[in-house]
């Protein structure tokens, strides 16, 4: 917005907010939770929980209640940093919540005799999606992060000119390259509002208007922006960077024909400490796929068979990463751990090539993969049920596990289908308990909602007699029917010509016969990016415009056109008495 900081201001808030936290006990392998929206507080939160040693728990303020306490719970976080306008909404916690815009932190204090954390002490501790049902903590040191930032700045050679925007939520790891990248050099931050990641038309915006010259884009979210935005009056943009999933080659070479930048595609798990691979695209690119490249610095990764074999050129196999940059584990989990960060065989082996610390362990991605005849990687797919939807890593298990938690679910399988050209959804199957009727979408969401954030919750529901099963007894995933986008069985008709104009666009983007006023958006299938397809369409139809985050808090139509019309009245008297 209108906020701007200095580096000056921002180190003397972090360095108060810093030593009044070293006064409650915070410093090395302390964790502290930060549950905060973007904002200044944010970028002061995170530099003061690291000025005093200590490392930081991302906590989104949208995630569900349940999961929140979980995270807070399994961390072992000492306290929770938040805002004033965020504590009501904070879960229950049996540690102390902390209003940071409420302290009186008095006058200017220096980090001098602040604890010091070392290079293998914990930066960071993300969650991600856990295939058993609860999420799993990934616990990243300093030494990691530092050699991303090193090789960022190394290959891409960021200045003091540079504006960077930041809009991936902190609990996903490449919003730890986005918000301290541009501070290691100088360069300028700027921050999206809180939700305009969600909107194409803000960002474009955001990117013209602040003269940004490096961005990120997860491929699928970088379609839809393309689609809805002029990227040729983006002309200040120099660098751009895609990942979370695979990387379209009609849309990169769709990005190097509009705009005369580097478009950078890169790859990495969480274990990884953000990104493992990358690739430079180039424009006219006519292979059928983009590759995933070739390690970062300090870095090693191979490509083996089941014996821990390396596999030649051309023949698929598992890809094991390896090098400094890989996570201590998993927060409370030494199984896991143990089953995923392997003994490296091949640790010491070239006596060509140095050994960096960090080594003598290898990381199983359980990404498949191939070597390319010029020595970069190609992406082909999982060997679990670990899938990425529009960027976003989910293991289908731990869907799976609170879906069966219902008590009128008997069995249920996940799967992902393209229900059109980039419409990705994930649909749940599920076949109902015996002696109960199965239970409604509207039912099932709800129950899902009260553990899991809303890019976990299936767009279809699907009722099965049984699921399919394999030879050996296992649910068989490929022979699953195809779902059908519900019309949303007995309608309630649109009763006025702004109402039938609405429902005409939903049912079009979504796919369906027809919709009816009390429907809900995401109950027919909808998802995030199909919303902002609809808030594109809808400027043509409504007196006003809406913002994009007013059609998840108004998700039927009746509501919508409701709201609409409800300011519309206010706007008209406000100026009738202005008049008068």
């Amino acid at each position: 917005g209108d906020l701007r900081l200095t580096y000056r201001d921002l180190d003397r808030r972090a360095d108060r907010l810093a030593r009044h936290l070293a006064g409650l006990g915070v410093g090395p392998e302390t964790l502290v939770g930060l549950f905060l929206e973007r904002s200044d507080h944010l970028m002061v939160c995170l530099l003061a929980v690291l000025k005093a040693g200590a490392a930081y728990v991302p906590l989104d303020p949208d995630y569900p209640a349940d999961r929140l306490a979980f995270m807070v719970a399994d961390s072992g976080a000492a306290l929770v940093l938040t805002t004033a306008d965020l504590v009501d909404l904070a879960p229950p916690l049996t540690v102390p919540l902390c209003a940071v815009d409420t302290l009186d932190l008095g006058a200017v204090a220096g980090a001098d005799g602040l604890a010091v954390a070392t290079p293998d002490n914990l930066a960071y501790m993300i969650y991600t999606s856990g295939s058993t049902g609860r999420p799993k903590g990934v616990q990243i040191p300093h030494r990691g992060v530092v050699n991303h930032l090193r090789w960022l700045q190394d290959t891409f050679e960021l200045t003091a000119a540079d504006r960077l925007v930041q809009k991936t939520s902190i609990c996903f790891d490449v919003s730890v390259w986005e918000l301290f990248w541009p501070l290691v050099v100088g360069a300028t931050l700027v921050l999206a509002k809180p939700d305009g990641h969600r909107d194409p038309a803000y960002i474009g915006a955001l990117i013209r208007e602040q003269r940004i010259t490096v961005a990120y884009f997860v491929p699928s979210t970088l379609r839809l922006f393309l689609d809805l935005v002029d990227i040729t009056g983006c002309e200040h943009l120099r660098l751009m960077f895609c990942g979370g999933e695979a990387l379209p080659v009609d849309l990169a070479n769709r990005v190097l024909d509009a705009v005369p930048l580097r478009l950078a595609n890169i790859y990495g798990p969480t274990e990884a400490s953000i990104d493992a691979t990358w690739w430079e695209c180039r424009p006219g690119w006519t292979r059928l796929t983009v590759p995933i490249g070739r390690p970062v610095a300090n870095t090693q990764v191979y490509v083996l068979d089941e014996m821990l074999r390396p596999l030649p050129v051309g023949v698929p196999g598992e890809l094991f990463i390896g090098g400094v940059q890989l996570a201590r584990g998993y927060g409370n989990r030494p199984e896991l751990t143990a089953e995923r960060f392997i003994h490296d065989p091949y640790h010491g082996t070239d006596p060509d090539r140095p050994e960096p610390a960090g080594g003598g362990r290898l990381y199983r991605t359980g990404d498949l993969v191939r070597w390319l005849a010029d020595g970069s990687l190609e992406f082909l797919g999982r060997n679990d049920d670990q899938i990425k939807l529009r960027g976003l890593r989910i293991e289908l298990g731990e869907i799976e596990t609170c879906l069966a938690a219902h008590p009128a679910v008997g069995g249920c399988a996940l799967t992902v289908v393209e229900m059109g050209p980039g419409d990705q959804r994930l649909v749940g199957y599920l076949v109902a308990a015996a002696g109960a009727e199965a239970p409604g979408p509207q039912e099932l969401r709800a129950h899902l909602a009260e553990s899991l954030p809303e890019y976990m919750i299936p767009s279809l529901f699907v009722t099965l007699p049984e699921l399919p099963l394999t030879a050996n007894g296992k649910t068989d995933r490929r022979a699953l029917p195809a779902p059908r986008a519900t019309d949303g069985g007995a309608r309630v008709e649109a009763s006025d010509p702004l109402q039938r104009a609405v429902a005409t666009i939903w049912a079009e983007v979504l796919g369906v016969p027809a919709v009816g006023v009390t429907d809900s958006f995401f109950e027919l299938g909808g998802h995030s990016l199909l919303l902002v397809t609809v808030h594109q369409r809808l400027a043509a139809v409504l007196p006003e415009p809406i913002e994009l985050v007013d059609l998840f808090r108004y998700p039927t139509i009746e509501a919508l056109v409701g709201y609409c019309r409800d300011r519309e009245a206010v706007r008209a008297g406000v100026a009738g008495a202005g008049q008068a």
